[in-house]
């Protein structure tokens, strides 16, 4: 069967449980709106239905890039003190454990050493977006870790490897937080303008970047630390590098800013690649 290539997307999946909990807890009513929505209508970037949905999340991180494989992935409430309804989540999506160990091949092919957790389950980077995008929960769906050491280089060069699973109708989802820096969001609540001014620079260089060639656009996500504000914004990357994964699975796609946002006085931002 001859499928359409699927999109690549980096998205910002937000603070914690947010669409599952009291939302003024994260923020007064309407923070969370536009994100909401957002993610509601992002299944509609491919053209056709995944086969399969792969995510890269940013609270994973691996010696080595692993892949989970259990057939019934648990959930992993990787968050803390929030109300009892946070961890009663649920959003049973199969797991595709085919398809991680095809992941692991096109890895391996390329040069990376790589590994394989059978009991990992869910963590929100995968399931607060995907709950609201695909309720259901019958897509198969299985997720990458990040590598240590948070190489800007190796991440691009991982998502090159995983290209291939587009044209297999494997749909790419890269979830992090364009910006990320937890003191920042706090003092953008209390009326900060600092915050604000940083994201918006970073937000700035962010979506000029995107729309680059695919040469220009990853010279410059490879020396993205030199990017205005771009410490401010990430003292630590983990929630950047889900992008150059994806950034590097886009191959010469063309990039796209389909959604910004202001959340807790800060500036963020989804990319998309090659979507409909």
């Amino acid at each position: 069967m001859t499928r359409t290539r699927m999109p690549a997307v980096y998205l910002p999946h937000g603070g914690g449980p947010w669409p599952f909990v009291n939302k003024p807890i994260l923020g007064p009513a309407g923070t969370w709106d536009e994100m909401e929505a957002y993610m509601k209508g992002l299944g509609s970037v491919a053209a056709t239905r995944p086969a399969a949905v792969l995510v890269i999340s940013a609270h994973w991180e691996e010696d080595a890039p692993t892949t989970m494989s259990a057939a019934r992935p648990p959930m992993l409430y990787d968050y803390y003190n929030f109300p009892p309804e946070a961890y009663e989540v649920q959003w049973p999506a199969p797991g595709a454990p085919e398809l991680a160990g095809e992941i692991r091949a096109l890895l391996e092919r390329a040069g990376f050493r790589t590994g394989d957790d059978p009991e990992r389950g869910f963590d929100h980077g995968t399931f607060v977006p995907l709950k609201l995008t695909y309720p259901v929960a019958d897509i198969p769906t299985l997720q990458l870790s990040l590598k240590t050491g948070l190489d800007p280089v190796e991440h691009l060069e991982m998502g090159r490897a995983l290209e291939p699973l587009r044209d297999q109708g494997v749909f790419l989802v890269g979830s992090g937080m364009s910006y990320h820096n937890m003191r920042g969001l706090m003092a953008g609540v209390r009326g900060d303008p600092r915050p604000g001014a940083d994201s918006r620079a970073f937000d700035q260089w962010l979506q000029e970047t995107t729309v680059l060639d695919a040469s220009a656009r990853e010279t410059r996500l490879t020396e993205w630390a030199k990017a205005p504000k771009a410490r401010e914004c990430h003292p630590r990357e983990e929630h950047l590098l889900p992008l150059h994964v994806i950034a590097g699975a886009a191959g010469e796609d063309a990039g796209s800013v389909p959604y910004r946002d202001v959340v807790m006085g800060t500036h963020i931002c989804a990319l998309h690649f090659g979507a409909a």
